[in-house]
């Protein structure tokens, strides 16, 4: 342990040491032999279990509270809580060294790593994000150290260009991972504008999952011009993604704005539905669940499009119609919000048709009013409407 302490108390060797091994620990805060920093480093390093590291970082921090070296300590808290899968601790920790006005890779990249890992997300989060290239290019790029041969700094610089790429992955990943838990739609779009500019490369070859992610924001934030167009973009670049295309089937049949895009699009999800593949982890029951949810809504939208093509048209055939949204409100028991939509339509359908079939609409309408779901109101009202038009007829 003496022999890591007098070569850390060497700064050149130190900066050069950590290009050719691996990532640096604390750059720019090197300590001396002798001193608490250096007391606390053989602790932590010579420890056998986490923790026995974190009680060495306590001691420490308790002592001394309002040391320079805090940062550092800070970012080993977050290095050993890493490996205890506390990451509401590495949070804690790397929040607190940053607060500190002190940046370096590894403490943001921990943190990253704890905010993915632990489900959350916070504002600060994609500051991050956008501060990281500056920090990864400048560790990348030291002071050459004396005394160190050509070759073995050309190697080192090779070295340290291809670890700082990896670090860039890591950050794009965690951006990937983070954006969608942003609850609010408008800075979920001003993060994916800032991730764009900061990394116009990688938002390029990430293009499939921006475009969707734009896509879903701009629906939750009611922006149906802007959906549609991200919507679009999203299978211009990921021909396969089911829920894109489900989506916009929806959006395009309910909205009326394009019912031929609308039954193209929902024939497409039926088709990738029908080819998903159970994950690993996944039951069959969660995976049955899944697939007949999308099945579902693909032949809600189908059915809505027969519906309204069948009061345009002279045959006023509304057969498919019907047998599209029975197919709907089946596969969708897992969704009330849907599968009351797909049986308020139906209800509709059974009761527009001539004869209506008073007896088919007030089993669905009743169904639908018996969930719980925004369109339990509607329902019961067309209930009672098709019930009085029912006992009119039976007279």
């Amino acid at each position: 342990m003496r022999k890591m302490s007098i070569c850390l108390f060497v700064l050149g060797w130190l900066v050069f040491a950590g290009l050719l091994q691996a990532q640096q620990v604390c750059p720019g805060l090197p300590y001396v032999a002798n001193t608490p920093e250096d007391e606390l480093m053989q602790a932590v390093n010579g420890a056998d279990k986490p923790e026995e590291q974190v009680a060495a970082l306590d001691k420490y921090a308790q002592e001394h509270g309002d040391a320079k070296f805090m940062p550092c300590v800070d970012e080993y808290y977050t290095m050993v809580y890493l490996k205890l899968n506390n990451y509401d601790k590495v949070v804690e920790y790397g929040e607190k060294g940053l607060a500190s006005n002190y940046k370096d890779v590894m403490l943001m990249l921990n943190l990253l790593k704890g905010y993915v890992a632990s489900g959350k997300v916070a504002d600060s989060t994609f500051d991050v994000i956008n501060e990281a290239p500056a920090v990864i290019t400048a560790e990348s790029k030291p002071a050459r150290p004396p005394s160190v041969s050509d070759a073995d700094w050309q190697k080192a610089l090779e070295d340290s260009a291809a670890q700082a790429k990896d670090e860039l992955v890591y950050v794009v990943y965690a951006f990937l991972q983070l954006v969608p838990r942003v609850s609010d739609p408008n800075k979920r779009i001003e993060q994916l504008d800032r991730f764009a500019k900061t990394f116009p490369e990688d938002a390029a070859k990430s293009a499939p999952q921006i475009n969707y992610d734009y896509f879903i924001a701009y629906k939750m934030a009611n922006k149906p011009d802007k959906a549609l167009e991200y919507g679009e973009k999203t299978i211009a670049t990921d021909p396969n993604n089911l829920l894109a295309h489900n989506l916009l089937a929806y959006d395009y049949a309910i909205g009326r704005t394009n019912p031929d895009k609308a039954a193209d699009y929902a024939k497409k999800a039926i088709e990738l539905a029908q080819q998903m593949k159970k994950p690993e982890g996944v039951s069959d029951a969660q995976f049955k669940q899944e697939q007949d949810s999308q099945l579902g809504m693909a032949h809600l939208s189908l059915g809505y499009v027969d519906f309204t093509r069948a009061a345009t048209s002279k045959s006023k055939k509304l057969g498919p119609a019907i047998d599209e949204l029975k197919a709907a409100a089946d596969l969708l028991a897992a969704n009330p919000e849907l599968q009351g939509q797909a049986l308020y339509y139906l209800g509709y359908a059974y009761e527009s048709g001539y004869p209506a079939n008073h007896r088919g609409a007030m089993d669905a309408l009743s169904k639908a009013a018996s969930l719980q779901s925004s369109w339990k109101p509607q329902a019961e009202e067309l209930l009672g409407k098709v019930k009085k038009a029912a006992s009119q007829a039976s007279e």
